[in-house]
């Protein structure tokens, strides 16, 4: 805080952002998921993002996320037949 360059950065929030990444998630019934991420920001109002995740296909993690977007279909299908 002594640094008055620091304290203007901080005081400014000109903060570097990720847009792109990966991460291990732990789903309760998937197990341990690798997944990569990429952030994109709206160009109206660049406080707004969507974040999409991603599996490389072929890995255990891609397998077990069409598993459970399996299960969800299955979900809607019967919800919709009631």
């Amino acid at each position: 805080m002594a640094d008055d360059d620091f304290r203007r950065w901080w005081g400014d929030h000109h903060v570097a952002s990720r847009t792109r990444g990966n991460k291990i998630l732990r789903h309760p019934i998937a197990g341990d998921l690798t997944l990569d991420w990429d952030a994109l920001s709206c160009a109206g109002d660049p406080e707004q993002q969507l974040v999409v995740w991603t599996a490389e296909p072929g890995t255990p993690s891609h397998d077990a996320l069409r598993l459970l977007a399996s299960w969800t279909a299955t979900a809607d299908r019967s919800a919709a037949n009631r």
